[in-house]
């Protein structure tokens, strides 16, 4: 028998594969630059983000392609990182940090 791959998303992705499907209105969504958003990740593997910041608050830099960059804290270091949309979730007005 084959033993089990203990890679770094080995795990995680199937995981992922079972959240709900994706629809059009998820990869067309559009963000303003400063708005701030939380990351949400899904099952599209293009642009994906770590799963360590998954539901981490970031505000929009600039857009890159189809990808915006995003930047969150990560204690006192800022990060930038490259999103796809689909993984980005409008925080309703007033819960915004």
């Amino acid at each position: 028998m084959a033993k089990r791959s203990a890679g770094y998303l080995s795990g995680k992705t199937r995981t992922l594969k079972r959240k709900r499907k994706l629809t059009v209105v998820d990869m067309v969504r559009g963000f303003k630059i400063g708005q701030t958003v939380v990351l949400n990740i899904q099952p599209y593997f293009k642009s994906l983000p770590s799963p360590r910041y998954n539901g981490r608050h970031g505000t929009i830099i600039k857009k890159q392609g189809n990808a915006y960059i995003l930047e969150i804290t990560d204690g006192n270091a800022k990060k930038k990182l490259v999103v796809s949309v689909v993984h980005l979730k409008e925080i309703p007005m007033g819960v915004a940090k």
